[in-house]
């Protein structure tokens, strides 16, 4: 959903458009005859053209609050009750949502329908204001899930607690100290689900961005020998790596820099519109009398306003290099707008980064259509 492929803005908010409120409204109906059906359809729709996909999260959960006259607990068994009949996992939000903005009061039993609704839409942002107003029991809960027999709440107990998630509030205590949900990571590092996985490696991934000596001194003490555990480790490591962190690159069985040529590095065209492709192609040829294990990335400088750069570092691929073999890799990539980043017109610098060392370096221009 944050991948630069992602859906434009436009047609994400339309997850939560006129359908989806009668499909909201519906659930609740189901749910229970005193639900107010017309009430939720009327405060759910008033001003909601307007609001971006998160925005109309918490409208529609403003909106369930004047559908539910009766007290927190018999709104929540209406809330449990509405989640089976959602359709898509941003309704399933909406109604998570509910539960952290009028929930906060009756802290237990919220926490335990929050487990039981993230299989539906995960509850991670919904997570987030329990762990602001009391982190330590927050967490002790949390820890609680990493038991869980459900995948959904196992990875709730990682992803709620990210300290840099994206979309969510920052949660004041993880902002100061990242790792304080460090022992539910440990908890999950053998985890089956890769659902699971995936979270613990953001997780880590984020603390490296803040405490990288915290997260490299922790991820040399787990054993590797479960496989489970040695992909977590490869892709929390990944921002450590594209910076070329000699301690990350060790980690993962690779040394600081190659001992490699680089017979060609070259960018196709050299002269681009918005909206063209490139291919980056990069021929390598072994110095060494033994195999080694190569990590390749990709650096794009790209051209800013007033003549400034910006980089980001791109994956090209990870592979053993055969002593005195000669290897040929190429990549394509279309140049065009994300709402992440905006292109502007002028050289473009590309260097190719092995084993965590600029090694070669290209170019190209790109010009207005």
């Amino acid at each position: 959903m944050m991948a630069e492929e992602a859906a434009s803005p436009a047609l994400l908010k339309d997850i939560l458009g006129t359908s989806a409120l009668e499909t909201i409204a519906d659930a609740g109906a189901t749910a229970s005859a005193r639900f107010d059906r017309p009430t939720l359809l009327r405060s759910a729709a008033d001003g909601l053209d307007a609001l971006s996909i998160m925005e109309r999260v918490r409208h529609i959960a403003g909106a369930l609050h004047t559908a539910l006259r009766w007290s927190y607990p018999e709104a929540l068994d209406v809330i449990r009750a509405m989640a089976p009949h959602l359709t898509h996992a941003f309704q399933a939000m909406a109604v998570t949502e509910y539960v952290a903005r009028y929930g906060l009061d009756d802290f237990d039993r919220s926490m335990d329908v929050l487990a039981e609704l993230t299989r539906f839409g995960s509850a991670e942002f919904a997570i987030r204001p329990f762990l602001a107003a009391d982190t330590p029991r927050a967490l002790v809960t949390m820890m609680r899930w990493t038991d869980s027999e459900d995948e959904h709440v196992r990875r709730l107990a990682s992803e709620g607690a990210r300290p840099r998630l994206p979309w969510a509030a920052r949660v004041p205590a993880l902002k100061a100290d990242p790792t304080l949900a460090s022992p539910i990571l440990e908890a999950l590092r053998t985890d089956a689900s890769l659902y699971v996985r995936k979270s613990v490696a953001n997780h880590l991934n984020d603390i490296a961005k803040d405490r990288p000596d915290w997260l490299l001194d922790r991820l040399a003490g787990w054993s590797q020998d479960n496989p489970r555990t040695g992909w977590i480790v490869r892709h929390a490591l990944r921002t450590l790596i594209k910076q070329g962190e000699p301690r990350a690159l060790a980690l993962i069985g690779v040394g600081h820099g190659a001992a490699a040529t680089v017979l060609r590095f070259a960018i196709v065209p050299e002269t681009v519109c918005l909206g063209d492709s490139i291919s980056i192609a990069a021929e390598l040829v072994s110095d060494s009398r033994d195999d080694q294990r190569l990590v390749v990335d990709y650096r794009i400088h790209y051209a800013r306003a007033a003549g400034k750069t910006a980089p980001k570092v791109f994956k090209f691929k990870t592979f053993e290099l055969a002593a005195n073999e000669t290897v040929t890799m190429m990549i394509a990539q279309t140049i065009r707008d994300f709402s992440t980043r905006r292109h502007y017109p002028g050289r473009h610098r590309v260097e190719l980064i092995v084993n965590g060392q600029t090694m070669a370096e290209a170019a190209f221009d790109l010009v207005p259509g």
